[in-house]
């Protein structure tokens, strides 16, 4: 019998064209790409205006209403006797109709699953394929229609969407616009064989203490029988090997034992080694098909189990045994028309987002399972990652087709995914229980028979709780899968002492002031944020007319329609109001303002939760996730790193909280009065509590230094070494102490005129510093300084800057691009020097300088 061939797989990406199918006088066009969507193409072709430039999202809105055609030829293969031709489609946006030869051979309803059809008895020597996109959004309003005795319900977008399996973020959401797209958006191949490998897909087990690891390896053979070779490398050397046969069953499973494991650890915590799985089918010498897929060992836990002094239990991640604090961020696409993110584009991100010091990323539920790119990131840089499956704020619908549907989509997604040491838990959805909640729809927390589920208003418990529960149990056994985000084990998902929770009562909500965040924390807060206008630059690139565009001003109308929160102009200006002096004109330092706003807000958040983490027994708080890191379009939102990757100056402050050590810094004013009636002898005191937070794997012997100035004369007040040889242990925040406010005279009210810096010194050198101010800042005599110094070094790597009295936010700017600050937006105090590296500049680069009460 002579041997199988070798499976060919042919792109199928060339000479692909697209018109509107439901407009008469419509030519085919050329694609602007490939992969592609239906607006990539129409901007190609200018016969839309760029959605994301003024107010051009309304012009398009058609788009999304209308049907649309892609077609291309491709060349037939010989397809060898008893082998197949199969078309592989990754991703079809959304409701498709494809033809080849004339002939129908798929219609699909889901964005997110993948589809392979036989094709080979309708193959020619030329052939054309054809696809048809219906509209979305229509679509999914005829299916609303359909099921009547559902109780539709959402936040953001509108009920069509809980119908369509598609990225939800395309109906619009209160940072991005609404852009329904269709379209091929990833790659289509041609294939050709007898037998192949359908997948390859492997199990591990770490030894507790570290020393070893269990490896079972499975590859699932389409086709014919033969013999599967599987091997492990690592940085190109074979560590291990095994072959065994077939045998027809479809499956072939092996296992490896192996020594001293190089094992994958976060960034920091360790090194990112990734082994190389291969699988190939053998045929005599031939080699017929083969996979590789590059893997990580790491032993993942997530530990909910009780504290000491506090209820409820911990909600903290522990790989390779080591407890990590994952401060960290959350993630929705990059772009709302995703076939034109590339894999440099994913990669810079990732990096950014250690760059930051965040070990965690979460890919949020209403955008898409991403890349493989995103995660391949992920994983070389040791970014976490939290994974939700496809749902989002709303009361999803469960017919018996879209759960046949849902469960299609489940199980291809985690069998794409699954072997990326990165993902350390995959949740069923964000913030579909707070709806139930919200909504009042019924949920029985021990009623556990999930077919009466189906039955109640709230019929996607049996997406969360069955069909995805019993995927992620099927095919990522040791991988944890939590419901959804919040969720707290049936607890209302606001109970801060179990599970993770949202935390939107600043901004959201009762709108609480940022300085209690030390009372608004939970187990793990995976949301939270607070607002930011973008670059300058970015705004500029918006505008129609840029920097002389009349709307350039941050009331206009232009501005406001790219910030899609709901009275996103009341809460802007309440904690504006509420925190500092600032002014809307000029557009520059009032950017300046809102950035400076968020980055005081979201560090206050990590640098009191972090507090938290108090060691063994003692995780009160594991986790802060912001809201957001990223923007799909130039926008004013919750994002710390705009559309262009520009940072905002949160993403600095939040830098700094995550550090290895980083020093914090409290006030509290204490009212005593001195008989249970009187309203005039009160007592006050206002104490500044010190405390140490050391995320390293040593214990740290140190001192800790505290000085003090008054903000209006530079004066120092204060120069104390509150802790000498004091022992931060390891992976936990320590409290150093806590004193008055150090003033001249008490009782005069001089605790609000004094800034405070902590100074955490190892071995005579500095290692972490932080800057305390009287809050609310808007009360605040600042000083400008008679000379901000901000000196470029002679080799154009590092600013140097210092004043003669505090400065608060002291923010570089720069306008090449190129040029990139490793920090910003510090805080100057008398007799030191802050020292910034940069990158990118030279002896001529001009780079100024803005700082609270400049102007």
């Amino acid at each position: 019998m002579a041997p199988a061939a070798a499976v060919i797989v042919v792109p199928v990406d060339k000479n692909w064209e697209f018109k509107q199918l439901d407009k008469e006088d419509a030519e085919f066009l050329p694609v602007s790409q490939f992969p592609t969507n239906v607006h990539l193409d129409l901007i190609h072709h200018k016969i839309i205006p760029d959605p994301f430039i003024g107010k051009n999202e309304l012009d398009v809105q058609w788009v999304g209403e209308a049907q649309w055609v892609y077609k291309t030829t491709f060349k037939g293969q010989p397809v060898p006797e008893g082998a197949k031709a199969v078309l592989a489609f990754d991703g079809l946006d959304t409701f498709a109709t494809v033809k080849v030869n004339g002939t129908t051979i798929l219609e699909t309803d889901n964005m997110f699953t993948p589809e392979r059809v036989e094709v080979t008895g309708l193959l020619k020597e030329e052939n054309e394929l054809v696809i048809s996109f219906d509209s979305a959004y229509l679509r999914g309003w005829k299916l609303v229609e359909k099921y009547p005795e559902h109780k539709w319900g959402v936040w953001n977008g509108d009920n069509s969407r809980l119908a369509v399996r598609k990225a939800q973020y395309h109906w619009g959401w209160d940072w991005g616009p609404a852009l329904l797209t269709c379209g091929p958006w990833r790659p289509i191949n041609l294939e050709i064989y007898e037998t192949r490998l359908a997948d390859l897909s492997f199990d591990s087990t770490i030894s507790e203490n570290l020393k070893s690891a269990g490896i079972k390896a499975t590859a699932e053979v389409e086709g014919p029988g033969g013999k599967v070779k599987f091997e492990l490398s690592l940085d190109g050397e074979q560590v291990a090997s095994q072959t065994a046969d077939a045998n027809g069953s479809g499956s072939v499973t092996v296992s490896f034992h192996l020594d001293n494991p190089s094992l994958w650890y976060p960034f920091r915590y360790g090194e990112q080694p990734l082994y190389t799985l291969t699988a190939t089918i053998l045929s005599g010498d031939d080699e017929i098909s083969s996979i590789s897929k590059r893997i990580g060992l790491r032993r993942a836990e997530l530990v909910q189990q009780p504290l000491l002094d506090q209820p409820g239990t911990s909600f903290f991640f522990r790989v390779n045994n080591i407890p990590i604090y994952c401060g960290g961020s959350d993630w929705i696409p990059a772009d709302n028309f995703i076939p034109r993110i590339t894999a440099q584009k994913y990669y810079e991100w990732i990096s950014l987002i250690r760059d930051g010091n965040q070990f965690m990323v979460r890919v949020w539920g209403g955008g898409i399972y991403e890349e493989q790119a995103f995660y391949d990131a992920c994983d070389e840089l040791g970014v976490l990652v939290w994974q939700d499956f496809m749902f989002g704020c709303g009361n999803y619908p469960a017919w018996p087709e879209l759960r046949k549907s849902i469960d299609r989509e489940a199980r291809e997604n985690v069998k794409l995914l699954r072997h990326h040491p990165s993902i350390v838990i995959w949740a069923g959805n964000n913030e579909d229980y707070q709806y139930q909640e919200s909504a009042g729809l019924t949920y029985d927390f021990e009623n556990k028979d999930a077919e009466s589920w189906l039955q109640t208003d709230f019929p996607a418990r049996y997406i969360y709780e069955k069909i995805l529960s019993d995927a992620c149990a099927e095919l990522i056994p040791s991988t944890f899968y939590h419901p959804g985000s919040p969720w707290g084990a049936g607890r209302d998902t606001h109970d801060a002492t179990v599970g993770d929770i949202h935390q939107w009562n600043v901004w959201h909500g009762t709108q609480e002031k940022w300085q209690d965040f030390d009372k608004l924390s939970g187990r793990f807060v995976s949301e939270f944020g607070m607002q930011a206008f973008p670059d300058v630059k970015t705004i500029d690139a918006y505008l129609p007319l840029g920097k002389d565009d009349p709307d350039r001003y941050p009331q206009s109308s232009t501005v406001d329609f790219h910030n899609k929160a709901d009275g996103h102009e009341r809460r802007i200006a309440l904690y504006l109001v509420e925190n500092m002096r600032y002014a809307p004109d000029p557009l520059e330092q009032f950017v300046y303002s809102t950035q400076l706003m968020q980055a005081e807000c979201l560090a206050s958040a990590y640098r009191l939760w972090k507090r938290q983490w108090k060691g063994p027994g003692r995780e009160y708080n594991a986790g802060a996730l912001v809201w957001q890191i990223n923007d799909c379009w130039p926008v004013t939102s919750w994002s710390i790193v705009d559309f262009y990757l520009r940072p905002k100056h949160a993403f600095y402050t939040v830098k700094r909280e995550m550090a290895p050590v980083s020093a914090g810094i409290t006030r509290k004013i204490h009212k005593h009065p001195r008989d249970k009636y009187t309203r005039v002898y009160i007592d006050t005191e206002t104490k500044i509590e010190v405390w140490g937070s050391n995320l390293t794997l040593e214990d740290l012997t140190v001192d800790v230094v505290l000085k003090a100035w008054d903000i209006t004369t530079g004066e120092l007040t204060l120069e104390k070494k509150i802790a000498e040889g004091l022992v931060l242990p390891e992976n936990r925040s320590t409290e150093v102490g806590a004193l008055d406010v150090p003033v001249g005279e008490k009782g005069k009210g001089e605790e609000n005129k004094i800034v405070v810096t902590a100074y955490i010194v190892q071995n005579g050198k500095q290692i972490a510093r932080y800057v305390n101010w009287p809050e609310p800042l808007k009360y605040v005599h600042l000083q400008k300084p008679k000379e901000l110094k901000v000196v470029l070094n002679d080799d154009a790597t590092a600013v140097d800057i210092s004043a003669e009295v505090p400065v608060k936010g002291v923010a570089l700017e720069c306008e090449d691009d190129a040029v990139k600050f490793d920090d910003n937006l510090v805080d100057i105090v008398p007799g030191e020097v802050v020292s910034i590296a940069v990158k990118g500049a030279t002896k001529e680069t001009k780079i100024s300088t803005r700082y609270l009460g400049m102007i």
